[in-house]
């Protein structure tokens, strides 16, 4: 389905039967992917094909996982290694990155994690984290996020040493991003509340704005992106006194670490 969203990215509209033919599925498959896509809203169905939904739409987080996985984990090993040992509390957005990065904090057994995704906050358990706390709210569906007054309430009451967020795009034009005004709000007040602000951000994303402003780019105190991204984008965060630090993920040829 991912491969089928980024063919309408491309093309913006499309016949089923091209559609087949460049994935190289049965027409029934892609009938029955497009009809599952149109109910999410993340395309609209037409006579013999299929349209984008435009540049809003947004992927639930199950159809995200596996985009850019090796950057996303080149990213997370950089900004764990940025946190300071010992007793720490952190805080962590929803996103498939955030999530990379506690899969890097699995050694790490003296932290407190903060988070409103519920998607983290029990792949800490898993992970055997002793000190999860998760934030109550409005679960938003796409993004396994909880939002709203009540999350907001709870993050207010709290500080921690280091905040890692996620985002849909980063630019000095729009700073950092989201899909979701509800969820943009409910993250800034998580922002708020830390003393160090880290960005991980795959590279296909910096330049880019979407719906929602949740910081400024100067709020940021450290971005980590991969060497796909934009570097004149690049250049012009670091002018604005943010610090960059850019990963080489592994490619086919030279395996992950």
């Amino acid at each position: 389905m991912v491969a089928l969203l980024a063919i309408l990215r491309d093309r913006d509209e499309i016949q089923l039967r091209e559609l087949a033919d460049l994935l190289g599925a049965s027409a029934a498959t892609i009938r029955r992917d497009v009809a599952a896509l149109a109910n999410q809203g993340l395309l609209i169905r037409t006579h013999g094909g299929a349209r984008s939904a435009g540049v809003g739409a947004e992927l639930p987080v199950n159809l995200r996982d596996g985009r850019h996985r090796p950057a996303k984990a080149a990213i997370a090993r950089a900004a764990v290694s940025e946190l300071p040992l010992g007793k720490h509390a952190i805080s962590l957005t929803g996103g498939t990155t955030t999530a990379e990065v506690l899969r890097a904090l699995h050694h790490r057994r003296d932290l407190t994690i903060v988070t409103n995704s519920v998607g983290i906050a029990l792949e800490a358990a898993n992970q055997g984290q002793q000190r999860v706390l998760i934030a109550g709210g409005i679960l938003r569906p796409s993004s396994l996020e909880l939002v709203g007054s009540l999350a907001e309430a709870t993050f207010k009451q709290i500080n921690v040493g280091t905040a890692i967020v996620g985002c849909d795009g980063l630019s000095v034009q729009g700073g950092l991003t989201t899909h979701d005004d509800i969820e943009a709000a409910t993250n800034h007040t998580m922002l708020e509340r830390a003393s160090r602000i880290i960005a991980v951000v795959d590279g296909s994303k910096i330049g880019k704005v979407t719906l929602a402003r949740l910081a400024d780019v100067t709020d940021i105190d450290l971005v980590v992106t991969d060497d796909t991204a934009d570097p004149v984008e690049v250049d012009r965060i670091r002018a604005r006194g943010v610090q960059v630090k850019l990963v080489h993920p592994p490619t086919a040829d030279s395996p992950e670490d």
